[in-house]
């Protein structure tokens, strides 16, 4: 069986002490969580400060972009090694935003993604299609295109250590959120792209989070799904009341 792994992305929010204080009163309230393996996912300038808080509890931080070179010339950029040092296990790579916002491609979410394996954390990466690609009957060639890209050159055991998210991007920050049923399809055509590419005992131990508009009152109907292992949450993952409830299914 696939643990379940809910993460949450607080994009360009919440500073470091907030961010802190969010980090001190939610392991608290997920402290007795066992069947479900928590992330967070606050500003680069907050990860080492949330790493302190949450050492010891249940709550693992992830980065929210990763550069795929360790070190060098390159201004603005946050290395996984650095991710490492600051206390990140986790590193989200490829998201919608990163994609339409700044440029990302199935080229630099493969660097990226081997390099995060090199420096041992774990990556998550995205992908979905947009609406106009959805309405346009090419979701399926999207997604194939973004896990074939994304992953390719990787072992299979390589790719055992890989956590997908789709996020279809029309259901990011819309309140629009893609039915179960609908999710599903998308999660087990994953899967089979998977199987394809890395063989069937790694297509099975690949878990494949949901991301789009989660909420306390979807997650478990989401989470029932037989392939979707989690979820990347957004919105609802910056009020420690509201994530908890996603992480336990309270809705």
């Amino acid at each position: 069986m696939r643990k379940k792994f809910i993460a949450g992305n607080w994009k360009l929010n919440k500073g470091v002490a907030e961010s802190v204080a969010f980090a001190k009163d939610f392991k608290a309230r997920v402290a007795g969580v066992k069947d479900v393996e928590i992330a967070i996912a606050p500003v680069f300038t907050a990860i080492y400060a949330v790493a302190a808080e949450l050492k010891g509890s249940n709550v693992w931080v992830a980065g929210q972009d990763v550069y795929h070179q360790a070190s060098g010339a390159f201004t603005g950029e946050v290395s996984a090694p650095l991710l490492k040092e600051a206390g990140a296990s986790w590193a989200i790579i490829g998201h919608s935003e990163r994609r339409q916002i700044f440029g990302e491609t199935n080229q630099t979410v493969n660097e990226k993604l081997k390099a995060v394996l090199a420096a041992g954390l774990g990556p998550i990466v995205c992908v979905g299609e947009t609406l106009s690609e959805r309405e346009g009957g090419k979701a399926f060639d999207v997604v194939r295109g973004h896990v074939k890209g994304g992953l390719a050159g990787l072992s299979a055991d390589e790719a055992k250590k890989v956590v997908i998210a789709y996020e279809p991007v029309w259901a990011i920050g819309t309140g629009k959120t893609a039915s179960p049923a609908q999710a599903q399809e998308v999660h087990a055509f994953i899967r089979g792209e998977l199987k394809a590419l890395f063989g069937a005992e790694a297509a099975e131990a690949i878990r494949i989070q949901y991301g789009g508009s989660v909420k306390a009152d979807n997650a478990k109907e989401l989470m029932g799904q037989a392939d979707i292992d989690g979820a990347l949450v957004g919105g609802a993952s910056l009020d420690p009341a509201s994530f908890e409830k996603i992480v336990k299914y309270l809705g």
